[in-house]
């Protein structure tokens, strides 16, 4: 029998949980079904941004996520030959945000403070090991098989979010295409205690330094700076994982420093992929299910959140009558559109930039930093908060 009030939700990440609180928050029950014997702890994304913050701080999370995370209210764009290209501040956009600055802070932490939130609620139940396998629906519901301790189980709710990852079970049962390509290069990310800000001068906690040989991204969260680097295609996982080629490629940061302490490494492809569609029939795509990009720009994660709260508070708005169920067909109209002008589009442009370090670029960064209205544009688009505005502009 299908639960004529409860929403199913694929997936326990940072944009499943952010589903589940906002909709309890609202009154609406959830289950939420992870595959995973527990909450990742998958080093993954880590920046969040002045609306995605803002969001966050109306589900009651951000006294706990600031307390774990480092503001960084500043970021750069650098070249390994000229230095500093272009500082910006987002305290230019504060009459906007109420947290006018990224934090840094891993995806695995908002997670917890989010369950630990959600797990004292009546309305929210999580049930770990239970992967969604099929899904069947008709006009009044959604009901999925799910594989758990060699069996197999069946939930029912009146709609289904699947937020399970870019590997979505969610999405291969609902045949729906993943369209776009892979990157040639993967990226090596490498982890390591140093602190670069007494090295480099002038440096901030986010800098992406552009060459086009090899450019590189410094990434500052509690405790350790992240490196990003690009791996060619003719250089193997084997190559890139090893100790050896790591210290090779942080030795290109600062002349003279040449040993690391590496706490560790993750090697990793690089998608561009957006799905065919974010709805079908009372089943709905979110975040890395939806839509994945190259992390330049910390845009993945925080699209995933704001897909959340934008279906979430549209299927709130109908289950009490406030809004005709038609209202749910916004939700595939303005996100995906928006993930394809604005997400894909600045992420690919991100990497461009890095990897070409033109005069054209340099000569736009001077530009846009000598003009205050360019330099508020740039940072509405860089936050995110344009393609918010966008997403409402479609309808």
């Amino acid at each position: 029998m299908v639960n004529k009030d409860r929403v199913l939700i694929a997936g326990a990440g940072p944009v499943g949980l952010t589903a589940a609180a906002n909709l309890v928050r609202h009154g609406v029950p959830v289950t939420v079904l992870e595959a995973g014997p527990d909450l990742s702890r998958e080093s993954r994304a880590s920046t969040f941004h002045p609306p995605t913050l803002d969001m966050l701080d109306e589900r009651g999370a951000m006294p706990d996520l600031m307390a774990q995370g480092l503001p960084a209210p500043r970021f750069q764009y650098r070249s390994r030959r000229q230095g500093i290209l272009g500082e910006f501040d987002f305290a230019a956009i504060a009459d906007v945000s109420r947290h006018p600055f990224r934090l840094q802070c891993e995806q695995s932490r908002l997670t917890r403070i989010l369950h630990d939130r959600l797990s004292r609620h009546p309305d929210f139940q999580l049930e770990f090991g239970a992967r969604v396998q099929e899904v069947a629906q008709d006009a009044s519901g959604v009901t999925v098989a799910v594989a758990r301790a060699g069996r197999t189980e069946t939930h029912s709710g009146l709609w289904l979010i699947g937020a399970d990852g870019a590997r979505s079970d969610v999405r291969r049962a609902l045949d729906i295409s993943f369209d776009g390509f892979t990157w040639p290069e993967r990226f090596l990310v490498v982890s390591t205690p140093f602190d670069f800000s007494h090295a480099i001068p002038g440096l901030v906690s986010v800098s992406y330094v552009a060459d086009p040989q090899r450019w590189h991204f410094l990434l500052q969260i509690p405790g350790l700076w992240r490196v990003m680097f690009p791996i060619a295609s003719n250089e193997s996982d084997e190559t890139a994982l090893s100790f050896e080629f790591a210290q090779s490629l942080m030795a290109g940061i600062v002349p003279g420093i040449a040993d690391y302490e590496i706490a560790h490494t993750t090697l990793y492809k690089v998608h561009q992929r957006v799905a065919a569609t974010f709805r079908r029939g009372r089943a709905f795509l979110a975040g890395d299910a939806a839509h994945i990009n190259n992390p330049l720009g910390g845009m993945g994660m925080n699209g995933g959140i704001h897909d959340a709260m934008n279906l979430t508070t549209r299927m709130a708005q109908v289950l009490h009558g406030r809004t005709p169920e038609q209202d749910l067909d916004r939700y595939d109209r303005q996100r995906r559109l928006v993930t394809l002008e604005y997400i894909e589009q600045q992420s690919i442009q991100n990497k461009r930039n890095l990897e070409s370090c033109s005069p054209e670029f340099r000569e736009r960064l001077t530009h846009i930093a000598s003009d205050r209205g360019r330099t508020y544009d740039h940072l509405l688009r860089v936050s995110m908060i344009a393609s918010l505005r966008r997403a409402e502009e479609l309808g």
